[in-house]
């Protein structure tokens, strides 16, 4: 546990985000390492996992709408000195992600082979798809209960003990996936089920060593089965934060099914292109990732402190760094876009493909990576659908247009992401523009005391 109201805000964040970064690292090399041996099986393989893989947004969505509600009020708690509160949140987090994980995992099972159908470029594609699904999904399911005991340790400002037990589940994650799909341990190749089951191995590995981490006599959380009856009340606190920040990550979803949908006709080598790129994009995003999810909890804690300056010292000091960091990216797209590609498939189509589009779509880079911190900010102060409302807008810019030229005679993929770009050029403006009208409203603390000492802690459901 860690008070993040004392000391440098920048310090807080760098310390953090360099525990979320060391994860991170260790999650980027398995998303590379996969992607590397499912290349060795074939362009219909990448197009398939990819598929599959699309449904991480939505889980992702699914569990950000839990795990950021919770992150941001057990922050809150804490910077309010409220420890019986945040224990309460915690326990109600774990029971609400794993009844939503049980109804997701269901859902998604019965339906995978049609998902697969309806987007693959071609059968072999869908069918590989729902093979990795067979396995993928229940390693899906895991992910709620684990980002529930996650979100909450990082409210508390932990990061160390969490941070390597995701390192070791990754590094499990890496040896065991071509293990299974080339049957080096088995004797039986598994293909793309193998690195799916893997993945299910991995993360209910990394489940259990948190579960053991909580349990211990030390832990300042405790599983207290009293505190597991559905409490609809704390459900909804949690949800009023976290419900918009997971719409953001199922816009995501909507934006990825979309794009494929639009790259069917070009075949399975161009969705293996965009597969490809996506997940080099995804990789190289992950720096600023851990700076913005960094940044949530000492807003949050400040917040909850009612340390207004503070609370934008956090936006200011991520935002700087995480510039930096995209704008060396931005500069290695354009650099050697065709050499990341190429070392995952050398088919000269997908290669094609992944190129123009890691090219042209890290122009948006930096202006992603100020989405990200404000965001985080957002989430830190328990008013996210602000966010929301910028993510809807950019999706609808997207959306109905991207459509419209597709259907037009000569249409090239060159022009959606483009398109990509100018939505997420405006919505970095919205977003900025919301944050700052955001900080003039919330954060004049000695006005708001005016009104009761408490008024503000109210107000943001503590």
């Amino acid at each position: 546990m860690k008070d993040l109201t004392k000391g440098p805000v920048r310090s807080h964040i760098l310390e953090l985000s360099a525990f979320i970064a060391l994860s991170t690292t260790f999650q980027t090399l398995y998303f590379l390492a996969d992607l590397y041996f499912v290349g060795r099986l074939g362009k219909e393989a990448i197009a398939g996992v990819g598929l599959g893989g699309n449904l991480t947004m939505l889980v992702l969505a699914l569990t950000q709408s839990l795990g950021v509600g919770a992150t941001a009020l057990i922050a809150q708690t804490m910077g309010h000195k409220d420890r019986a509160r945040t224990e309460v949140l915690f326990n109600q987090a774990l029971v609400l992600a794993t009844i939503v994980g049980l109804g997701f995992g269901s859902v998604t099972f019965a339906v995978r082979g049609a998902y697969t159908r309806s987007l693959a470029a071609d059968a072999t594609t869908a069918l590989l798809g729902a093979r990795y699904l067979d396995w993928f999904v229940p390693a899906l399911f895991l992910q709620f209960p684990l980002v529930a005991m996650g979100a909450a340790l990082r409210g508390l400002g932990d990061m160390k003990v969490p941070t390597i037990i995701q390192v070791l589940t990754v590094i499990a994650n890496i040896a065991l996936a071509p293990a299974l799909m080339f049957g080096w341990l088995t004797g039986h190749p598994m293909g793309v089920a193998g690195t799916a089951l893997a993945s299910f191995v991995a993360v209910g590995g990394g489940c259990l060593a948190f579960v053991a981490y909580l349990g211990r006599a030390a832990s300042p959380l405790r599983f207290r089965p009293e505190h597991w009856r559905p409490a609809l009340g704390t459900w909804w606190q949690m949800l009023r934060v976290g419900l918009p920040a997971g719409g953001e990550f199922a816009l995501m979803f909507v934006y990825m099914v979309l794009v494929y949908d639009i790259i069917r006709p070009f075949g399975a080598a161009a969705q293996a292109g965009f597969g490809i790129g996506i997940r080099v994009m995804q990789s190289l995003f992950l720096p600023t990732v851990a700076i913005a999810f960094a940044t949530a909890p000492v807003a949050g804690q400040n917040f909850g402190a009612r340390q207004g300056e503070r609370v934008r010292q956090s936006f200011y000091s991520a935002v700087w760094m995480s510039g930096a960091i995209m704008l060396v990216l931005t500069v290695l797209c354009h650099i050697a876009p065709g050499a990341m590609v190429r070392i995952f498939n050398a088919d000269p189509v997908v290669v094609r493909f992944g190129e123009e589009y890691l090219r042209i779509i890290s122009w948006n880079f930096v202006a992603s990576g100020i989405v990200f911190v404000s965001s985080s900010v957002f989430q830190g102060m328990g008013h996210t659908l602000p966010p929301l409302a910028s993510s809807s807008m950019r999706m609808l810019l997207f959306a109905l247009p991207a459509y419209a030229i597709s259907r037009q005679p000569g249409f090239q993929m060159r022009q959606v992401w483009y398109l990509s770009l100018a939505a997420v050029v405006v919505q970095m403006g919205v977003n900025l523009w919301l944050l700052h009208r955001e900080f003039d409203r919330r954060l004049d603390f000695g006005r708001t005391a005016a009104d009761g000492p408490q008024a503000e802690w109210a107000a943001t459901g503590g």
